[in-house]
């Protein structure tokens, strides 16, 4: 009599489809929820999404896993220095954190633009993960970083920290 020999199968890792794509007036929601979720961000008015959904797609991004909103960036190209991309928020929704969307938003989203040279975008001092994160962004496109106080805590009416301007370029 044999017995068969029967060798453990390590289980399949699903495989995800990460794409990148410019918000729409659909995604306003999904935008305002994930800056919502994050409770870091200073979170604007479900109607502010909507409105930077229609008018700054082309200089914001979305991040979507396997179908499903993951995350997003924000940003415009200043009226007054329009080789600058300003990114207003960066938010991943907690269930696709640790997988380098932010760092990959950033980048696809230099290259959808195109036509930018500078990026600029204001930190806290206490925001450790958007220092990383900006700083990781320079270190990979192999521009320079600069940081400068822009907003003192006496700019504003309520009791908001200091945010110091981050300008990283030339952009490669």
């Amino acid at each position: 009599m044999s017995s068969a020999i029967l060798t453990p199968i390590a289980p399949s890792t699903p495989s995800t489809t990460t794409a990148f794509r410019p918000p729409t007036v659909a995604d306003g929601g999904e935008l305002w929820r994930i800056a919502t979720d994050s409770k870091t961000l200073d979170v604007n008015t479900s109607y502010a999404y909507l409105l930077w959904a229609r008018d700054y797609a082309r200089t914001s991004i979305l991040a979507e896993v396997d179908g499903s909103p993951a995350g997003f960036v924000t940003g415009y190209v200043r009226p007054d220095a329009p080789h600058t991309l300003m990114i207003w928020q960066v938010a991943v929704d907690d269930a696709y954190r640790g997988q380098r969307i932010a760092l990959r938003m950033l980048q696809a989203l230099t290259d959808q633009v195109g036509d930018v040279t500078t990026m600029e975008t204001t930190i806290t001092d206490d925001n450790a993960a958007s220092i990383g994160l900006f700083t990781r962004f320079a270190q990979e496109r192999g521009a320079s970083i600069s940081r400068h106080d822009l907003f003192e805590s006496a700019h504003f009416p309520d009791d908001h920290d200091a945010e110091r301007l981050y300008r990283i370029g030339p952009l490669r």
